[in-house]
């Protein structure tokens, strides 16, 4: 295994030895990519308090999510594709999760499916499903997680209809590939990766094909894909999706108060603040900016985590500094696990845990309960430049 430091070595590694149209769907986001950029730019402005003289002995990242013990409080996002980052990918990230401690969740989109994933793991993994109209499929699917063991259900509630991603357009993503010939110029440069794809059955999407009479193929998946997103979408229609779950529900994609109290209201046992890593509405703020206000929106009434542009071990320490009760990271772990498959999603989650811990230490602080805004430097209007 080369010399790993960072998660931007992992990127590297990544981006190196995984098809271009699937690294660019994974390192992209919407029109301008604006909000993709500030998501980990703001990040970087805020600063870490330096304290000295303060026992750390005894020190320790574990924590809860919705009342699960874990590792650190960083679990793993739904991300789409990931079988074609690597192959198997969502097994090799599931179980590399599941040995180190932290959640995993699997997206509706994904190419190994709910029952793939069962297989290989041991403990329950949460699931993710879009808001679809479709309830028929919501309910066979849901009956699917549930028979698996899944222990929550992550409704993803900013994605109505998709936002535009310029390359995956130009790529002409699909999955499995097509094989053009700009496409086979790539994959000859990439061919650890195709004798692994070759040696997998699992090449489409796992939850859909198979399970859906009108989406047989990648060209029908996407025609019902795009009818299947709820335009409609309303709160009542979110309720109705978590009564047809009946378990704990998490509910990503939340980026104002207003909408954080109707949120919480809905009895949701966690929300994220998210803006989808800047993949649907461009020129939205960063999730971190509005993080301190969606905590002091919702109070005590649920768990509140961010999403979108942490990178490291030092952005989860001021998400946690900042209100937040845990975090989801996507990217992150999709680098690593691009670059070196199951090893490469352990490195991941490795390199930010120690990063934690270290800055955790370097701050003077033992716990993570104990985090706060006296760990933070953070610029004069940082949180209140727009309005």
């Amino acid at each position: 295994m080369p010399v790993i430091t960072s998660i931007a070595d992992l990127k590297r590694l990544h981006k190196r030895r995984t098809p271009k149209m699937f690294y660019d769907y994974a390192e992209s986001g919407s029109y301008t990519e604006q909000t993709f950029r500030e998501n980990t730019e703001d990040f970087a402005q805020i600063r870490l308090n330096q304290r000295i003289a303060r026992d750390m002995t005894g020190r320790t990242t574990k924590s809860t999510m919705l009342g699960q013990e874990v590792a650190m409080p960083v679990a793993l996002a739904p991300v789409g594709l990931t079988g074609m980052q690597r192959a198997d990918g969502e097994i090799k990230a599931a179980k590399a999760a599941e040995k180190f401690g932290v959640p995993y969740t699997l997206s509706t989109m994904s190419i190994c499916s709910i029952e793939d994933v069962a297989e290989n793991v041991s403990e329950p993994f949460w699931f993710q499903i879009y808001t679809l109209t479709d309830d028929d499929y919501n309910k066979r699917v849901l009956e699917r997680a549930r028979a698996a063991g899944c222990s929550a259900l992550v409704i993803t509630v900013d994605l109505q209809l998709l936002g535009q991603r310029h390359k995956d357009l130009k790529n002409g993503l699909t999955a499995p590939p097509k094989f053009t010939p700009a496409v086979l110029a790539d994959l000859a440069t990439k061919w650890r990766w195709g004798i692994e794809m070759l040696q997998t059955k699992r090449r489409f999407f796992g939850n859909i094909v198979g399970h859906v009479d009108s989406a047989a193929d990648p060209a029908s998946l996407s025609s019902w894909t795009a009818e299947k997103f709820d335009q409609s979408l309303n709160w009542d229609r979110i309720k109705q999706l978590m009564d047809m779950w009946g378990g704990k529900v998490i509910l990503k994609g939340i980026l104002s108060e207003e909408d954080a109290e109707m949120a919480a209201a809905t009895g949701a046992d966690a929300i994220v603040v998210s803006n989808h890593g800047g993949r649907q509405l461009d020129g939205a703020l960063s999730s971190i900016r509005m993080l301190p206000k969606i905590v002091n929106a919702v109070g005590d009434k649920t768990e509140v985590w961010l999403d979108s542009g942490i990178r490291s071990g030092q952005d989860v320490l001021k998400a946690l500094a900042l209100g937040a009760k845990g975090v989801m990271i996507g990217r992150a772990y999709v680098y690593g696990l691009g670059a070196m498959g199951e090893p490469g999603v352990t490195k991941a989650l490795e390199v930010i845990q120690k990063e934690l811990d270290t800055s955790m230490a370097l701050c003077g602080e033992r716990r993570i309960e104990n985090l706060g805004r006296d760990d933070l430097l953070i610029p004069n209007g940082f949180f209140d430049t727009y309005s």
